[in-house]
């Protein structure tokens, strides 16, 4: 017998402009936050910029889903962080007609499970 799929997930957030050229209002949920663009593109880049925001984002799912994937598996994870790091360069575009991150890197760290367990978790992350 074959396990139904899961319904869809559906994720809504609103961004809307403010009266700061550049600095943008989100909200998801109840939650409100800010987006500023960067100086190079004369806005305040005070707050994240989008690529930060959405690198956090995918960070933040890697530190998530290495969680429920070791609780599903009944591995004792103390603590799981992930540096996220990611490249665009504007003189090397991979593809002309949009703009993308040349490269895109993670990093995690999983304390208190061996290093063949950790190396496990994080190859199953990759596949979901």
């Amino acid at each position: 017998m074959t396990t139904p799929p899961a319904p869809p997930r559906e994720y809504a957030v609103d961004a809307r402009s403010t009266s700061t050229f550049g600095r943008v209002m989100c909200s998801a949920r109840t939650h409100h936050f800010i987006i500023d663009g960067p100086v190079a593109n004369g806005c305040p880049g005070e707050e994240l910029t989008p690529p930060e925001a959405f690198l956090s984002g995918v960070a933040a799912c890697g530190v998530e889903l290495v969680q429920v994937i070791a609780r599903e598996q009944s591995v004792p994870v103390q603590d799981v962080a992930v540096r996220i790091q990611a490249v665009v360069d504007r003189s090397r575009p991979v593809r002309p007609d949009v703009t993308v991150f040349n490269t895109v890197r993670m990093r995690f760290t999983l304390a208190g499970v061996p290093r063949d367990r950790a190396g496990g978790l994080i190859e199953q992350f990759k596949k979901r």
